[in-house]
């Protein structure tokens, strides 16, 4: 489609659907991704190395905004992820990031960020972008953090993914 903007969205699907989803896009001559991930499953007679979706439930698809409803009527189609009220998109880099990883691991794992009470955090978009602070409360998609600057600590609910987790680089004696 020359000329108009295409972006990849993140599809969420029915359970053990990933594939299915993928093919059925594919058939309707989508530009679809589904991230397989190489596992080495061991049964009591053998051991086979087998295909399984990185990402439970999601498969990635690259399309023009008006394409959109034609992804929610295929069949294991759940709906679209969402972010502030539209579909998320998926930056291009991210994708390839994805496909180089996958290309060069095999058996994978994917562990959701883990973010706890105290945690040591970096605010990577908005006002306070680069600035470091402590995690306070965690909610559902928020995040209450305490951001100390200029001799004051001031308390902020910040969107979970404009934050990430960074190491203590101070080893505990």
């Amino acid at each position: 489609m020359a000329g108009v903007n295409m972006n990849w969205y993140a599809v969420y699907t029915k359970p053990r659907w990933e594939k299915k989803v993928y093919g059925l896009l594919a058939e309707k001559g989508m530009e679809a991704y589904c991230p397989l991930n190489r596992v080495r499953k061991k049964w009591s007679d053998r051991v086979k190395w087998v295909e399984e979706p990185l990402f439970k439930s999601y498969v990635f698809v690259r399309l023009a905004e008006t394409e959109l409803p034609a992804v929610r009527m295929t069949s294991g189609v759940v709906n679209f992820v969402y972010w502030l009220g539209k579909p998320a998109m998926v930056r291009e880099k991210d994708i390839a990031i994805i496909r180089k990883f996958l290309n060069d691991h095999d058996d994978v794992v994917v562990v959701p960020l883990s973010l706890e009470m105290d945690s040591k955090v970096t605010i990577r978009r908005g006002a306070f972008m680069d600035k470091q602070a402590t995690v306070l409360k965690v909610l559902k998609n928020k995040v209450q953090v305490v951001i100390e600057s200029i001799g004051f600590s001031l308390v902020a609910v910040i969107d979970r993914s404009n934050i990430a987790v960074r190491e203590d680089r101070r080893k505990k004696a």
